[in-house]
């Protein structure tokens, strides 16, 4: 089923698609065209995709942030249960890219880009709504932070939309200005919720801070009045325009090379939605063979490196029974498979983008559970649950992190056309694992400490390293993969590791988690490190040794 003419916005007077109009003839690489119609319409459907994606990524990982004031405010969850917020989000967002890496094709890039961006809604209405109550049960956050996957989704089909409307000499820029900015939303979303949680924006009561909090300028004293709910309802101040801009100025590319069959929308959306529902039963099942009953899980105990591959092989092949036009495109997009290269590039590209988005989720719960609380002998038994009244402040340090990282990244890329992609990823490995190891090393003794705050600056001056090396491997690595694959080959790829490294959003919260409640945290950088070890040897077999397939590509 197709969209009937009388279904579409006409062109303006001027032969151009207006804004909202399905476009069927469209051909970048001619000049002509792109100098006269093209150029203006595809900067216009990047223009509203990069805020859209900004706001996906903010919503995705600010339980980062929400669960750090949480814990100020003496909310009833232990710490490694805040730790697990973060972990569900990072699992459902990681697993949803699978399936939105089709979405363009099927339903169309307007389509998509608009009903996945409304869907952010949800989980920040319904955050605004459970946080003005402490006595909110788990598994109400828990739903929440499942369903904050919707943001970390939204990546792939995005990239994919943008893709296509850009000639091939400027997708570069175009998708470094979607992904770049778009990473972005983690630093916006760690600068501007805690600012806005000073203050009754959208009314409602306020709550009384057991512990002392911060901002970018500064620290918020303990019996301060804060207004947390708002870190769920601030984001509908940019979600209610982009539901508008999505739907009347992006435009849906009906040619037969992006989306030849779109049916209609309201078609589309469900479409959308019961792909959603597979990553989504996909991640909730894992959640539950790994969680203890007393988060609403199994009791099991199922390890979280078997949850992740029974999460992607269901996700992977559930969609693959899906009928028509939807397994014929799979069918196509799995070939990648059979290339022993999409799962090298998918190891190399979690340890870099991987590293870089499980920290950005994590980094400011760690700071305030190794830094702010004395952790001190009582009875011969060590204690970690005294605040420190000198620790500093999480929400005013985290936000660095992200934007180191996200800044970097087009220098990877510049750095990489000079002197080849796996040079500059060995580099960023050898650092990561010297970082990682100094990090390990301020940490424990941080946790072992009445006064960690003397550790903090260099555990804070190595983990900004940590980031920066993750930020230009990110770029590094999109390189290698344009010279090792084919053009057929390419996209999909970049959409499938882009899927894999996101489970990082998942996997480190939950390990930093698992050791801090072990008392161990600095473990779980040891296991990180000795993984960047194993990288260093596998991008040297595969692209840096002599006599390798791809020698410094």
């Amino acid at each position: 089923m197709t969209v009937s003419q009388s279904q579409e916005r006409p062109a303006g007077a001027d032969g151009k698609p207006s804004s909202g109009a399905d476009i069927h003839q469209w051909d970048p690489e001619d000049s002509a065209f792109w100098e006269s119609k093209g150029k203006g319409i595809a900067n216009r459907n990047l223009w509203i995709s990069i805020p859209s994606l900004l706001t996906g990524f903010a919503v995705w990982l600010y339980w980062g942030i929400i669960t750090v004031q949480m814990l100020n405010l003496g909310f009833d969850f232990e710490k490694s249960e805040l730790f697990s917020l973060m972990a569900i989000a990072g699992l459902t967002g990681a697993t949803l890219r699978i399936p939105s890496s089709f979405f363009i094709r099927l339903v169309g890039g307007r389509n998509t880009i608009f009903f996945t961006t409304a869907l952010l809604m949800l989980p920040a209405i319904g955050a605004g709504l459970a946080l003005q109550d402490k006595n909110t049960p788990l598994w109400v956050f828990q739903l929440l932070a499942l369903m904050s996957g919707f943001g970390g989704g939204n990546f792939a089909s995005s990239m994919s939309n943008i893709s296509f409307f850009f000639p091939k000499k400027q997708q570069g820029l175009a998708l470094g200005l979607n992904a770049g900015l778009g990473n972005f939303g983690v630093t916006t979303m760690q600068i501007l919720i805690p600012l806005v949680m000073t203050f009754g924006l959208f009314g409602g009561d306020a709550m009384i801070l057991q512990n002392t909090s911060g901002t970018l300028i500064g620290k918020i004293p303990a019996g301060s009045e804060t207004f947390i709910h708002n870190a769920g309802f601030v984001w509908l101040l940019f979600l209610v325009p982009l539901f508008f801009l999505g739907w009347f100025g992006m435009n849906n590319l009906r040619t037969k090379e992006v989306s030849p069959d779109i049916p209609s929308a309201p078609v589309g959306f469900g479409i959308i939605t019961g792909m959603l529902a597979i990553g989504f039963i996909a991640a909730a099942t894992g959640l539950w063979l790994m969680l203890p009953e007393s988060a609403n899980g199994s009791g099991w105990g199922v390890p979280k490196e078997i949850v992740l591959i029974l999460v992607i092989t269901a996700t992977v092949l559930l969609l693959k029974l899906l009928p028509g036009q939807i397994r014929t495109n799979l069918k196509k997009q799995y070939e990648i498979f059979g290339n022993k290269h999409t799962w090298v590039m998918s190891v190399i590209y979690t340890m870099t983008f991987g590293s870089f988005i499980g920290f950005a989720a994590a980094f400011p719960l760690s700071i305030k559970v190794i830094f702010g609380y004395q952790h001190i002998m009582v009875d011969g038994v060590m204690t970690h649950d005294t605040v420190n009244a000198n620790g500093p402040s999480a929400l005013m340090y985290a936000w660095m992190g992200a934007f180191i990282g996200a800044l970097i990244r087009p220098l990877g890329g510049w750095i990489s056309d000079k002197v080849g992609g796996a040079l500059v990823t060995q580099v960023c490995s050898v650092v990561m694992v010297g970082s990682a190891l100094g990090v390990a090393y301020f940490m424990k003794a941080a946790y072992n400490s009445a006064t960690p705050e003397q550790f903090f600056m260099p555990f804070f001056v190595l983990f900004l390293l940590l980031f920066a090396a993750t930020g230009i491997g990110n770029g590094s690595t999109f390189r290698t993969i344009a010279m090792v694959f084919p053009k057929a080959q390419a996209g999909p790829v970049l959409g499938w590791t882009s899927a894999v490294a996101a489970y990082g959003a998942f996997y480190i919260p939950k390990v930093l988690g698992e050791q801090i409640k072990a008392t161990t945290p600095e473990y779980a950088l040891y296991g990180f490190a000795a993984f960047y070890a194993v990288c260093i040897v596998v991008n040297w077999w595969f692209y840096l040794r002599k006599s390798g397939e791809f020698y410094n590509p």
